[in-house]
């Protein structure tokens, strides 16, 4: 009888972990390779995930910052719009082009590009 009340939490716990693995940050590699085979869309796709990737850090970094964690970048009133994604992720891969390899998740370049950009000042 106990096992029947456990089923649904461990039937959700294994769709999540699905979920997490189905989930993964997509790499330099791929994101160059959408942008690349799909002439009709890729560059505008891949633009949309780059908005995300930044969104998303932005979001962690502001709820970091409200459980009183120190952030890893300021905005500070500065103008962060969806529309700079891609110049901060090009700015970034082109100023440390020896340092990334394509292997390596967006996410990681996006976030070292906020943190150059946007560094506390306070």
């Amino acid at each position: 009888m106990r096992l029947l009340r456990a089923m649904p939490i461990l039937v959700l716990g294994g769709l999540l972990l699905l979920g997490a693995e189905a989930a993964q940050a997509m790499s330099i590699r791929e994101l160059r390779t959408l942008e690349a085979d799909d002439k009709d869309n890729g560059k505008l796709l891949a633009s949309y995930y780059l908005v995300g990737v930044m969104e998303g850090i932005r979001y962690a970094n502001e709820s970091a910052q409200r459980r009183g964690q120190k952030p890893s970048f300021c905005v500070e009133g500065r103008r962060l719009e969806p529309s700079m994604a891609r110049l901060l992720y090009q700015g970034e891969i082109s100023r440390h082009a020896d340092l990334y390899e394509a292997d390596m998740p967006v996410q990681l370049v996006m976030e070292a590009a906020l943190q150059g950009s946007y560094r506390c000042t306070r």
